[in-house]
């Protein structure tokens, strides 16, 4: 198999601030729904406008009115102030509702374009990235965009309308009062600046830690049974120990990034209002401004400051997705190196003649596994496959089934190319039963029709009873519903190659593929596997990889492979009287095999 290269792109150096190019790309989502977020938009300004209209009406209130000892005029104006809260409410529960809304159905559609694009991806790219930071990428990197999605960027535009209609008021009213309440703007626009770019910076660690730790847990739970048979609990513990901590602290360093920006501009609020006070307490004395004034210009500045800190939380919103997007449109830029043609041969109903023409093939440049590789295999024929770890027996499987492409020589079913034929229409006829059987969480009938809409419950029965299988269905409880959990986790070895078996039996490929079917099992169920392996072959092109040779000694040929080559090829007798390579290692597994201890 080919050696990992773990792709690292959290180590890369931090991108932009903000990225135009990726930042187009995110509005892009949001284009089946304009017609939503532009409801949601104008709800948004209007809510603004709602809220900075209250202190517009203290100076009505108290001069107008309560100076005037106007009470039915007072009381019309507590009505109006009554009355804008109230649909405010209203108006900012249906705001709320629509961005939730709209931000979920966006979720929805990126995640499922990111699992779609993962299945299109080819092996090498899962050779390349762990399963842990992949399913970050579809789960902790697409719920980031949820807050950018659902309201960062809409209520953004609440923030600063409402920053708008306060700075209009507060010109409108008195504009001397207006030019001493942002005087301490400079101060707080630096504040901010330095609190932006602390956090950007914390925020990018932290989702780089969750990768790591997603990576860790799912790798170790995978390995659990390895952890405990080989008591690695302590290093595995005290490893990811090492990981949280660096997550928990950079975290924490965040929480202190916020602990010290609120406060301070909490504290520019104060000042800020301790200006107009002392400033426009003068005023008043002298007659220049009203009480009322002055009281709105408070009740201003208290608003005119809280959208600014809601700003710098929105923006650090957008610069965490920033992050996570980053890692999403890589995910989705990359491209499977194994394409179908752009005309593909359709081919009528599969022989299964196979020829492999001076197949050359590396994982990497360097070092090949398979080297000038030919032979044929004729329709029906059975063949099997031998050699020692790493002769590159299993890559034959992976380049049939075009999971990789061949670096030289030509791979060939009833005389066409593969490349020339759709991945759809050549894997449909092949059927790969494994030595580690992969079960999915289900039923029994589930983890053999697979969802195929096409496999009739007539078919699942009929290669179960082919396959040995009845016996172990009849005795639960549940029959064909049978619950299988995670990977077949309560099932014996047996039962799930068996259960391998019927689902191979059950697409009805022409072309069978049996790779250490027979390995890891006790005697009488390899007894059971061969009995299904001879109705699974029948009438079938099959090619048998096993270390066991005394299971394939009837097969038509069998091919002899030493470091990549071919060295050998006959049949089981011919080869025998060769004394050549097959010769010692059935001599070698014949002794090891008779040997009593």
């Amino acid at each position: 198999m080919p050696e990992k290269k773990i792709n690292k792109p959290e180590e890369e150096a931090l991108g932009k601030a903000l990225d135009s190019r990726i930042m187009k790309r995110l509005l892009s989502y949001f284009r089946p729904y304009s017609g939503y977020i532009v409801t949601a938009t104008v709800l948004t300004v209007t809510i603004s406008a709602l809220a900075a209209l209250r202190p517009r009406l203290t100076p009505i209130a108290v001069d107008d009115k309560i100076m005037n000892r106007d009470l039915p005029g007072l009381q019309t104006i507590v009505l109006i102030m009554l009355g804008t809260l109230v649909l405010q409410g209203i108006l900012q529960y249906g705001m709320t509702y629509l961005t939730s809304w709209i931000g979920q159905k966006i979720i929805y559609d990126l995640r499922k374009k990111i699992f779609s694009h993962l299945l299109s991806l080819d092996l090498k790219f899962f050779d390349r990235n762990p399963i842990g930071r992949i399913v970050t990428r579809v789960t902790g990197d697409v719920e980031v965009l949820f807050e950018v999605f659902s309201s960062g960027l809409v209520t953004a535009f609440g923030d600063i309308f409402l920053i708008i209609w306060v700075l209009y008021f507060m010109f409108a009213l008195d504009y001397q009062l207006a030019l001493v309440t942002l005087s301490v703007l400079p101060v707080l626009i630096y504040a901010t600046s330095v609190f932006r770019k602390k956090v950007r910076d914390s925020y990018r660690r932290i989702r780089i830690l969750v990768a790591k730790l997603n990576s860790f847990i799912q790798e170790h739970i995978t390995g659990i049974t390895i952890v405990q048979y080989f008591g690695k609990e302590k290093r595995t513990i005290e490893e990811f120990e090492l990981i949280n901590r660096d997550h928990t602290n950079q975290n924490i360093k965040s929480v202190f990034y916020y602990a010290v920006f609120y406060p301070v501009v909490e504290l520019i609020g104060a000042i800020s209002a301790g200006l107009i006070i002392w400033y426009g307490g003068g005023q008043v004395i002298q007659n220049a401004v009203s009480v009322g004034v002055l009281i709105s210009f408070i009740q201003f500045t208290e608003m005119f400051f809280r959208p600014i800190r809601d700003l710098s939380e929105k923006y650090n919103i957008l610069q965490t997705a920033m992050a996570s997007s980053e890692r999403i449109f890589a995910l989705l830029d990359e491209k499977p190196e194994i394409t179908d043609p752009e005309n593909p041969v359709v081919p009528g109903e599969l022989k299964g003649n196979i020829e492999f023409r001076n197949v050359n093939f590396s994982y990497s440049r360097e070092n090949y596994v398979l080297k000038n590789v030919s032979f044929k295999i004729r329709e029906g024929e059975k063949v099997a496959f031998v050699g020692a770890t790493g002769a590159g027996k299993t890559t034959i499987i992976s380049l049939l089934t075009r999971f990789y492409d061949v670096k030289s020589g030509e791979i060939l079913i009833d005389g066409v190319n593969i490349k020339d034929i759709s991945q759809s229409e050549l894997r449909k006829n092949i059927a790969v039963v494994l030595q580690d059987v992969f079960l999915f969480s289900g039923n029994i009938r589930s983890n053999i029709d697979l969802g195929n809409e096409n496999i009739t419950v007539e078919a699942v029965n009929k290669a179960v009873d082919n396959t040995g299988l009845r016996d172990f269905i009849n005795s639960t409880e549940k029959k064909l519903d049978h619950p299988v959990n995670e990977r077949g986790s309560t099932l014996s070895v047996g039962q799930k190659q068996l259960i391998s078996f019927a689902r191979a039996l059950a697409y009805d490929p022409k072309i069978l593929i049996l790779d250490e079917a027979t390995s890891s099992v006790d005697t009488n169920t390899e007894i059971l596997i061969q009995n299904a392996i001879r109705k699974l072959i029948e009438g079938r092109t099959s090619i048998i990889i096993a270390h066991r040779l005394s299971t394939i000694q009837t097969c038509d040929k069998i091919i002899v492979m030493h470091k990549g080559e071919i060295k050998e090829m006959g049949t089981h007798q011919e080869l025998l009287e060769n004394n050549g390579l097959y010769y010692k290692l059935y001599q070698l597994q014949y002794k090891e095999e008779n040997y009593i201890p």
